[in-house]
């Protein structure tokens, strides 16, 4: 009796899980013979590019347009400040550096500034 009990139980703990990983979102599918089954849908999809590329090019286009309203002479001496700074203060001017892509933007948004 115990052993019968035990595999009921172990039965409906794998349903269970089961359920609880349809519910977060499943997939409908035919299998060879014919009946429409559900698979859970896996977790995990990767990496969010389009939100990583929106970020970086926020990031970019806040360094230009810092660049276009101050000037490339006054925002390198406020780097050259922040180099002088603490370990957090020197990351912020690592951050920070004038690159090519941020002179882009700097030349495009000066038009605007």
């Amino acid at each position: 009796m115990s052993h019968t009990l035990f595999n009921f139980d172990k039965r409906v703990r794998r349903i269970s899980r089961r359920n609880r990983k349809l519910a977060r979102g499943h997939v409908n599918f035919i299998d060879g013979t014919g009946i429409i089954r559900q698979r859970p849908r896996r977790g995990l999809r990767g990496l969010p590019i389009r939100g990583l590329m929106l970020i970086a090019l926020s990031f970019f286009s806040f360094k230009g347009l810092l660049i276009a309203h101050q000037g490339v002479v006054q925002y390198e001496d406020r780097l050259t400040l922040l180099q002088e700074g603490s370990i957090f203060e020197q990351a912020a001017a690592w951050a920070m550096q004038i690159e090519p892509v941020a002179m882009k933007f700097a030349a495009f948004l000066s038009i605007l500034v």
